[in-house]
């Protein structure tokens, strides 16, 4: 899947080493599948095939995070 469309502002976490450095740093996420906006705050867990952000899992292979800049 080919993804375009990104906001400007916005940086995707797009490895792994993202993701666990955003955890560790507990900055806050926004989560997008396609192009909409689904979820948002500090990563909380991360599986191999879901990131939990407060309350809510995420499956990587579905969803885009990013941070803004």
């Amino acid at each position: 899947m080919k993804r375009t469309k990104l906001y400007k502002g916005f940086r995707e976490l797009t490895s792994e080493i993202h993701l666990y450095t955003a955890a560790n740093d507990r900055t806050p996420i926004i989560v997008f599948r396609g192009d909409e906006l689904v979820g948002s705050g500090v990563i909380k867990e991360i599986t191999e095939l879901s990131v939990k952000i407060r309350d809510e899992r995420y499956m990587r292979a579905a969803c885009r995070f990013v941070y803004v800049r």
